[in-house]
């Protein structure tokens, strides 16, 4: 397995097709670092995508009637909890692979002069629908920037 650096540019891509290839990446033992996570986007009508959030938000089990689970409102945070749900979490393969994908918002001074990689697959431009970023979702369902 390689354990080279790949320095992915998440802006303007669709968060789910970007999550995909992070994560199949990922498992594959390279160590992965997205950068500008809160300009992803989410394809389809704003108000949908805001009523599906929220309402994952209310979610309770019957275990503990009282507190819903946690769930990530902060756009790097939401972006790694997408990539985790791509990702044989429970095996001890998925976990060694999630701890080599780290997500940030904005682009850390570290990496600043690094070459960012694009994925022309997951390139939002295509999109014909409408869409929201990582980062307007995130201001909807109470998170807040860094």
């Amino acid at each position: 397995m390689s354990t080279d650096l790949m320095l992915v540019d998440a802006s303007n891509h669709v968060l789910g097709r970007i999550a995909s290839i992070v994560a199949k990446q990922a498992l594959e033992g390279r160590s992965i670092v997205v950068v500008n996570a809160e300009k992803a986007v989410v394809a389809g009508r704003e108000q949908r995508i805001f009523e599906d959030a929220i309402r994952k938000l209310r979610t309770r089990t019957h275990a503990s009637q009282e507190k819903a689970p946690v769930h990530p409102r902060r756009p790097d945070m939401y972006f790694r909890r997408v990539v985790r749900g791509m990702i044989p979490w429970k095996k001890a393969r998925g976990k060694a692979a999630f701890r080599n994908v780290r997500v940030f918002m904005g682009i850390p001074d570290e990496y600043t002069n690094k070459p960012l990689q694009r994925f022309p697959e997951a390139d939002a431009s295509k999109l014909r629908c409408r869409y929201v970023t990582v980062e307007q979702l995130s201001a909807e369902i109470g998170g807040r920037k860094q």
